[in-house]
């Protein structure tokens, strides 16, 4: 299938430098590639607030109507959540699809969603956010067809009324409530039998891959390595492990973050990502070669209104044969390890988190 061609749509703060507005163009270009779309051109502004009908001014506006017909664009991607009255007038002015960053990253995991449990914590994100926006949408969508944004509930089911959307997002919060609780209950006995250390980050950190090697090098199972790509895993995965000592314990991995990680997610992935809250061990794993202090600083914001910060935190900086500099050690952890998943020596960080677990232990006891 031919991917979708985009034109980004980029309000700049006023008081936004270059280095960070490159960096959320860039980053923005990664979530169009992960939804499966070539980016093909951006307009930019800056300006003190996006504009209350066009998101940018008129004359921009105009422009980006020119980019959209030059380059055969297929839709538009804003850097930002659109007002419903937003995004209308835009299709309105260009005639193609108009998609906002969380309808970006919504799609994105409807297409990583795998387990029973993923697809529905994707749906109910999906309908919370169209809910506010059917009015007047349907018949919009329906002529606009398929494509970024569509995926999901699908065409026919947001033509349907506000009282069945709801009744729909009850019956799915139900079957989630359920799954959860088994899901809790498996905790609760992998907790009584092993200590949980759990692998938390930024999406690409190297989660997947940095579990992938720790199951290498202290299972007794194979284990597939992650890819390079952003949101690679969204279920809850945990694997036994063993210390030197012998002494068994779980490493867990889950959904990464992002900036600005929609609210629709990270209410609907609460269950999951309160993983984190009953590791004996968080391991705060960080993209040295990418903005790592941007990185580090979002991670923590979502560990924060998880209230995850009292645990035991060990920094990871992962990638470092790709970083031009080494990031200073994080002062708001217990302790701070360099290395690199692929091809680097992870012993150090085994030997730290396997000495936060034997303090812990012999604390408990």
């Amino acid at each position: 299938m031919e991917a979708e061609k985009a034109v980004l749509l980029v309000w700049q703060r006023d008081d936004e430098s270059p280095d960070d507005l490159a960096y959320r163009v860039e980053e923005l270009t990664g979530l169009c590639a992960a939804a499966g779309a070539t980016v093909v051109g951006s307009v930019v502004q800056r300006r003190r607030s996006p504009d209350a009908r066009w998101y940018l001014g008129q004359g921009k506006v105009e422009a980006l109507g020119r980019l959209v017909e030059a380059t055969s664009a297929d839709l538009v991607v804003a850097d930002g959540e659109l007002r419903p009255t937003q995004a209308r007038n835009l299709e309105d002015a260009v005639s193609r699809r108009v998609v906002d960053r969380t309808v970006l990253i919504l799609d994105i995991f409807a297409r990583r969603a795998v387990s029973r449990e993923g697809k529905l914590q994707v749906e109910i994100a999906q309908l919370k956010y169209l809910l506010p926006r059917l009015s007047g949408r349907g018949a919009a969508w329906s002529r606009l067809g398929g494509g970024i944004g569509t995926r999901g509930p699908g065409e026919s089911k947001l033509e349907l009324d506000r009282r069945r959307i709801r009744a729909r997002i009850a019956k799915l919060e139900r079957d989630l409530a359920e799954l959860a609780a088994h899901r809790s209950r498996l905790r609760q006995r992998r907790v009584r039998d092993s200590a949980v250390v759990a692998l938390v980050g930024y999406t690409n950190a190297g989660k997947t891959t940095v579990r992938a090697r720790w199951v290498a090098d202290r299972g007794r199972t194979a284990e597939t390595f992650g890819r390079d790509r952003l949101f690679d895993t969204l279920d809850v995965t945990a694997r036994r492990v063993f210390a030197r000592s012998g002494e068994p314990y779980v490493v867990t991995d889950t959904v990464g973050f992002v900036e600005y990680l929609p609210h629709h997610l990270v209410e609907a992935f609460r269950s999951t990502l309160e993983e984190v809250v009953y590791a004996d061990v968080i391991v705060l794993v960080v993209d040295a070669s990418r903005a790592p202090e941007r990185h580090l600083r979002a991670t923590r914001q979502v560990l924060a209104d998880l209230g995850a910060l009292d645990k035991p935190i060990i920094t990871f900086y992962n990638k470092m044969d790709l970083a031009a500099w080494q990031p200073p050690p994080d002062l708001e952890s217990q302790q701070t390890v360099y290395g690199s998943a692929v091809g680097g020596n992870l012993e150090p960080l085994y030997q730290a988190v396997e000495a936060r677990l034997q303090q812990a232990k012999e604390k408990a006891d």
